[in-house]
């Protein structure tokens, strides 16, 4: 009896796009995949910060280059795509909030947070996998959306209306997109320490309020989603497309 093998988490020969990869979750993705031999692109608006990211991954021996763009330009992020693909694997981590009751919300803020959240992942997603079906080859897509995704939570109800919209569109493209052998999946986190959750830790009420819904009784840190964005890359996660990952410590188990 032959006994069966771990499929590979290697990543070595995959070249890899992640947006947001200045910090937070996007960099932390960035160095998981590098870790793991993945050729990685860091995108984010911000080119001096990406360089002095790019430079500190070399050091360690890691293959990176650098693409800074604008999501929510989605005419410029296409075209800087398709020049600079294909890519096997992409990590979606560009995402924006301005959080406000729903009776507060602005057409401004709903606007900026759409375009960048839904518009923007929409027509990057779309951009990669067109590379993939010019280039005859499969590959995996990942967005990084939310447990807002899969619930509601107080001043978010323009986020959370992004990221369930994120979840739409990803399970509609695995069907579309499987007979070529792309797989496309998200990650939803809970609260993570990044500087984009830092207006909600620095109210004390807020800051409770998350930490009494998460039942493994912790905010989450960045690293809490190296390995899941690995095993969504790598061969490992083969027959999984249409997904979402919940890293959300219990809070969704109600």
């Amino acid at each position: 009896m032959t006994l069966p093998r771990t499929p590979t988490f290697n990543l070595k020969g995959k070249r890899a796009l992640v947006t947001g990869a200045s910090s937070g979750i996007g960099l932390a993705c960035a160095t998981a995949l590098a870790e793991y031999g993945a050729e990685v692109t860091l995108a984010a608006r911000s080119g001096d910060k990406l360089r002095e990211i790019a430079g500190q991954m070399s050091e360690q021996g890691w293959d990176v280059q650098t693409l800074p763009v604008d999501v929510s330009d989605v005419t410029a992020t296409t075209a800087a795509v398709t020049q600079a693909g294909p890519f096997d694997i992409l990590v979606n981590s560009a995402g924006l909030a301005r959080h406000s009751a729903a009776l507060e919300t602005t057409e401004e803020d709903f606007d900026a947070v759409a375009d960048l959240n839904f518009k923007g992942a929409y027509f990057l997603t779309k951009a990669v996998a067109q590379g993939l079906v010019d280039a005859g080859r499969g590959g995996s897509l990942i967005n990084i959306s939310s447990q807002m995704a899969k619930v509601g939570g107080i001043d978010r109800a323009v986020y959370a209306a992004t990221k369930h919209a994120v979840e739409g569109f990803t399970k509609s493209m695995a069907i579309e997109w499987g007979p070529k052998g792309i797989r496309i999946n998200t990650i939803c986190p809970t609260f993570i320490v990044t500087p984009l959750t830092k207006q909600t830790f620095d109210r004390p009420e807020r800051r409770a309020w998350v930490e009494e819904k998460i039942k493994l009784g912790r905010i989450g840190e960045v690293e809490d989603i190296m390995g899941a964005v690995v095993f969504l890359a790598s061969d490992a996660s083969a027959l999984i497309t249409g997904s979402a990952l919940l890293i959300d410590g219990g809070w969704t188990a109600d």
